[in-house]
């Protein structure tokens, strides 16, 4: 087996069953959706209703934004759904049953009277997902990938980076600076090269072990990414964070398919990434992995099993020892069959530290923490030869937003993850400064929340102060 770059696409907040659970029948092979899952809505001051997963196969890519508003992701939100509800409509201490996803739905802040509780039981079809379905069955998909813990954006990102959150399981508040070793900074320990390809707000630049080589290594995917693909220059490890913001100045909607995010945009996206390498001449040398970062509240039937905690602090009293909700996960290279259903050998699921123990495998290089040591790698569930090229391109359905839809989306209040992108901004050091003097400043205060009206103005801070950080202003 000869791979010498790994390329690795990260989303947010779509659920395995929300995306994949139809791109097969059901069964022993692949535990997808049978199309009679359900949740029981504890409607207070009226019976019980069952409320099923469902689709609308009038709508294709184009027409899937929901649900709207962005369902809860806070480890409390996970947690009771995960857990659900007793039938009296109390917390469950029964044991986990994926029951409560739509009564944590309905009782978010954001649901309005004409809001729809069932939203977080949609499920796309394959068709409707034409880039990534067609993906999964020219290549791989694994139906036994979860997110690294029951946790938002924040702590599932840091995992696939880290090994670890820290032992914090929430977006906020934030604790600044973040010092994690990282998988980058194993990778440079070795002589191996990495790089990290974003559209707006590097989310990864939250790790402090990452600024002093952040200007080097951090580049723009929409004038960068195609460019170095086609020349064979792409790094050993590359990890690719989408558009989180609406782009005012090109007229694009987010492309991270974070709900009420379009998924069409997101499917473009995908079909960039892989256009982009599969005609690059590094591609018989290629891994590409396509995942997200957590469920965001949409519906999952599988429990999520024990997990090996991490070590180090537990400051919210959660010890990291059990994943959190499946998510979707795509691989896709010459050394994949089509259509395989990729499984680990053992009963510990692909998580993201997976990516951690496949890049350790590869470069040899030491592992993070006590989790990305127990993670399963992909090596060894890859065919020994590289045979499948797959479709020459993928194209997705084309989508283009109007001038209402995107004011509608910058006007609208930051979604959680687009304030928090907006405060990890504010914090970082502008290029040249002392990295050791301004984390010092950091532990000396207390970390700041800006509060924005609009998702455009947490974008316009933000920007700018990425801007200042890799010297590009």
């Amino acid at each position: 087996m000869d791979i010498r770059h790994v390329v690795v696409l990260m989303l947010e907040n779509r659920s395995f069953d929300s995306m994949l659970g139809m791109l097969y029948e059901k069964s022993g092979a692949f535990d997808g959706l049978s199309g009679t899952e359900r949740n029981t809505w504890h409607r207070p001051g009226a019976p019980p209703m069952e409320i099923p997963v469902w689709t609308d196969r009038t709508r294709d890519a184009a027409g899937i934004h929901g649900p709207d508003p962005d369902p809860g992701e806070s480890f409390a939100d996970i947690h009771m759904q995960i857990h659900g509800l007793a039938a009296d409509g109390s917390p469950n201490a029964g044991g986990p049953n994926m029951g409560g996803f739509v009564d944590n739905y309905a009782r978010q802040p954001g649901m309005g009277a004409t809001s729809d509780p069932s939203a977080v039981m949609h499920y796309c079809t394959p068709d409707q997902l034409p880039v990534l379905s067609g993906l999964a069955r020219a290549f791989g998909v694994s139906d036994r990938w979860h997110a690294s813990a029951p946790c938002q954006t924040w702590p599932n990102r840091f995992f696939v980076h880290t090994g670890t959150a820290n032992g914090y399981v929430n977006n906020f508040p934030t604790h600044f600076p973040y010092m994690m070793d990282t998988v980058f900074n194993r990778l440079s320990d070795v002589g191996a090269t990495w790089r990290l390809y974003f559209h707006d707000v590097p989310l990864a630049a939250t790790l402090s072990k990452l600024w002093a080589d952040a200007p080097a290594n951090f580049r723009a995917f929409d004038l960068e990414f195609e460019r170095d693909a086609a020349a064979g220059t792409l790094p050993a490890y590359t990890f690719i964070e989408p558009r989180y913001f609406t782009d005012l100045l090109f007229g694009r909607m987010p492309n991270d398919q974070h709900p009420p995010h379009g998924v069409a945009h997101g499917e473009a996206l995908i079909a960039a990434v892989y256009n982009a390498v599969r005609k690059g001449p590094a591609w018989k040398h290629t891994l590409l992995i396509i995942t997200y970062d957590e469920h965001g509240g949409c519906y999952d039937h599988v429990v999520p099993p024990p997990a090996t905690p991490p070590g180090g602090q537990t400051p919210d009293g959660f010890a990291f020892d059990y994943f959190g909700v499946r998510v979707p996960a795509v691989v896709a290279s010459p050394y994949v069959k089509p259509g395989s259903v990729i499984r680990p050998p053992g009963l510990t699921p692909f998580d993201h530290t997976s990516i951690l123990a496949t890049l350790r495998d590869l470069f040899n290089i030491a592992p993070l923490t006590a989790r990305d040591l127990a993670a399963p790698s992909l090596l060894p569930q890859l065919a020994n030869s590289p045979d499948n090229d797959g479709p020459a391109r993928i194209d997705a359905v084309a989508v283009a937003p109007s001038a209402e839809d995107i004011a509608r989306a910058a006007t609208r209040p930051p979604s959680t993850l687009q304030a928090g992108l907006s405060a990890a901004a504010l914090h970082l050091p502008t290029f040249g400064a002392n990295l050791a003097l301004h984390m010092l400043r950091l532990r000396a205060v207390l970390d700041i929340a800006p509060v924005h009206a609009s998702a455009r103005d947490a974008q316009v801070a933000a920007s700018v102060h990425i801007g200042a950080f890799l010297g590009r202003i």
